[in-house]
């Protein structure tokens, strides 16, 4: 996920910007299981097809890096960024 903050400031206009990057783990998944979460209808919406905050995090083994960043917004970069700011 790429957040950037824009100060419009006139002529002091400045842009503050992080990429976060999580990886994100699954447990091998059986025709099964795949079949009975798409049905869930819980994939359909989601960007990389699962929502590790609802019935897809039955199959995640390990996250390394920002879960609010999977979950939609990388919470604790923006706070950084947010701090930065003058």
């Amino acid at each position: 996920t790429a957040v950037c903050l824009l100060d419009p400031g006139g002529e002091s206009a400045s842009a503050r910007t992080v990429v976060e990057r999580t990886v994100v783990e699954f447990a091998q998944m059986t025709e099964d299981e795949i079949a009975w979460y798409v049905a869930s209808g819980e994939p359909m919406d989601k960007a990389g097809g699962y929502a590790i905050q609802g019935l897809g995090s039955r199959f995640v083994t390990r996250i390394s890096g920002s879960y609010s960043n999977v979950v939609g917004l990388p919470v604790a970069a923006v706070y950084k960024l947010l701090k930065l700011a003058p």
